[in-house]
């Protein structure tokens, strides 16, 4: 049977996880063995994960899992010296030269184990399985406008952390917004069309924050893009490869 250990994450203020309790139940009906690491972290509490059927464990238990066990992580395993033996589901940062890549991938060779590494899943049409999505946008707008208000008000950027919900998001940067007496008076988007754009382009508009919205149509046959300094607000939301051409 397969068997799939959720870990804790070890990143402070780390409170996403991979997979939902949901989640968890579709896998388990599918005959794959799901177990979970207990977290006080983790947004979502470990008897939502109970109540569907999976097997919770002790917080970092899963180095001593069986070997054939796919341990599933988001980012970063704990930095100790270990060899990995494992088969490890996570964003492991290691393919681009990366801090401590290196290190990282000599622990699997010399255990054994294989990094799955998440930033390269695709799907059989070759696109990324997992990648940027709404909610980098639109949270990358609510920290820009924040740092747009700090700028122009001479202070301090805030320090943002975790947010309860959407709302709480919202009614930050609103305040924000009302007590400074600031408001772009415009913002444009590059890369309207997708995932992140749209992100981006709902907070703003929540904001009542004009937004100029560009996408493959309107870079494709310009030439000069003069128009990006008319706006208080300037958001690359472009993937970019080597196949990318240059606008």
């Amino acid at each position: 049977m397969t068997h799939i250990l959720v870990r804790s994450e070890c990143r402070e203020n780390e409170k996403r996880v991979g997979i939902t309790p949901l989640e968890a139940e579709h896998l388990l009906k599918k005959g794959i063995k799901v177990s979970i690491e207990d977290s006080n972290s983790r947004i979502i509490p470990s008897s939502k994960y109970h109540d569907v059927g999976c097997e919770i464990l002790e917080e970092k238990s899963w180095p001593n899992a069986p070997l054939e066990t796919i341990i599933f992580g988001l980012k970063e395993l704990p930095d100790e010296p270990f060899p990995l033996k494992h088969r490890h589901i996570m964003f492991g940062h290691a393919f681009k030269d990366q801090p401590m890549a290196e290190t990282l991938l000599k622990r699997f060779k010399v255990g054994g184990g294989a990094l799955y590494d998440i930033e390269y899943l695709v799907s059989p049409a070759g696109k990324r399985v997992a990648a940027f999505g709404y909610w980098a946008g639109y949270a990358g707008a609510a920290v820009t406008i924040s740092c747009w208000v700090s700028q122009k008000s001479k202070k301090r950027s805030k320090v943002f952390t975790t947010y309860k919900d959407r709302d709480s998001l919202d009614e930050q940067i609103r305040s924000e917004l009302e007590s400074s007496k600031l408001l772009p008076t415009s913002a444009i988007v590059i890369g309207a069309l997708g995932r992140v754009g749209s992100g981006v382009i709902d907070l703003c508009e929540k904001m009542n924050i004009k937004t100029t919205k560009w996408d493959i149509k309107e870079t494709k046959e310009k030439e000069a893009f003069i128009d990006i300094l008319n706006h208080d607000l300037f958001f690359n939301c472009v993937v970019a490869n080597k196949e990318t051409p240059t606008f």
